[in-house]
């Protein structure tokens, strides 16, 4: 295990911002993690498992612990075959979207419209990734992880990690409990491809196409997202960030007539979705849009402060527009959740893990 001292940590995430690690280490070998977190503890130091950092937001005075990278990796295999379902296992530190796309190249459905998501494996149980009508935890069969309490490797269902809406066991309960080092998804081979949300209806409907293709419609996604500034390109500014900073609210059925009448439209005109699994009774909850209440509450694409902003293509994204710090990335964080509180009051829940605050 090589430990190394002071590494600044913005280079490892999206956002591009944050001080150094006190100590870091980087690898994908079980035992060497576990020595690390044993490290921390003999010098009674926090720790934290970082994987791709494009849903981190690091402190200016970094963390002065143990940062453990998992480190890239290229562990993919595919599994048994069973009544038209795959199983395709993936090492934590493996890129994401060449998972998506090794799916897509066998005709396997299950995390299509994940396509283009910044990040690596390990991280996708965390969060329970999602977007356009797919949340991860809908294929995952299996979550292989280190558990820092027993010191030992454990295989963890989807029922023990505990999934709803950007939510796991590993970011609420369990909260630097587990080290994920591999991750097994089941895909249904052959099936049609999953086309739930508006923006991919529209972008088919657009371009002729009445029944889509699987890669077709992992390509739609990407396009999508490159459009709203969430796919990863350094020629793009917009894509400085760390995707969508705020969770779409899951709120009472109640509110949207509330809604309506605040911004002075119809019901049916308030951006409204299904709450989903784990949110019940279904009929009286619904989730929100949090990029129109963002709006509602005045803000617009491209709104600056500082050298932090919101993205020209979409306001959910809070950007980096070079040199930014983490203080102005909150400081912007807080302005627009104090807005859409007092404007609806609805407070927003932020998505990216903070690191080193206090």
């Amino acid at each position: 295990m090589e430990l190394l001292e002071n590494i600044p940590l913005a280079q490892y995430t999206t956002l591009g911002v944050g001080g150094p690690a006190r100590w870091f280490v980087e690898t994908e070998a079980e035992d060497e993690i576990l020595a690390a977190v044993r490290f921390a503890r003999e010098q009674g130091l926090p720790y934290f498992i970082l994987g791709g950092g494009s849903n981190l937001l690091v402190s200016d005075n970094g963390f002065p612990g143990v940062v453990i990278r998992i480190a890239d990796g290229d562990g993919l295999r595919w599994s048994e075959q069973c009544d038209g379902v795959e199983t395709l296992i993936a090492d934590a530190g493996v890129d994401w979207d060449s998972v998506v796309m090794l799916a897509v190249e066998k005709d396997c459905v299950g995390i299509e419209c994940l396509a283009g998501i910044p990040g690596s494996v390990g991280g996708t149980p965390v969060q329970n990734v999602g977007a356009y009508g797919q949340e991860v935890s809908n294929s995952i069969v299996r979550v292989r992880a280190i558990d820092l309490t027993a010191e030992q490797v454990v295989d963890l269902t989807p029922a023990d990690c505990g999934f709803s809406y950007r939510r796991s066991i590993f970011n609420t309960t369990h909260t630097g409990r587990y080290a994920i080092t591999r991750v097994s998804y089941a895909l249904k081979h052959g099936a049609a491809p999953h086309l739930e949300y508006r923006d991919v209806k529209l972008y088919f409907a657009e371009h002729g196409i009445r029944q889509p293709t699987l890669a077709e419609t992992a390509e739609a996604i990407r396009i999508i997202r490159a459009r709203k500034g969430m796919l990863l390109d350094p020629d793009d500014a917009d894509s400085h960030s760390a995707g969508s900073f705020f969770k779409n609210p899951i709120v009472p059925t109640s509110t949207v007539a509330r809604l309506a009448t605040i911004a002075g439209c119809v019901v049916e005109e308030v951006p409204q979705f299904p709450a989903g699994a784990g949110y019940a009774p279904k009929d009286k909850l619904v989730k929100l849009s949090a990029a129109w209440l963002i709006e509602l509450a005045g803000f617009y694409k491209g709104f600056r402060m500082g050298r932090a902003g919101l993205s020209t293509k979409h306001v959910l994204a809070i950007i980096n527009r070079g040199g930014a710090t983490a203080s102005e990335i909150v400081a912007l964080r807080d302005a627009i959740t104090l807005a859409v509180q007092v404007r609806t009051g609805i407070k927003l829940e932020q998505e990216p893990v903070m690191l080193g605050f206090k």
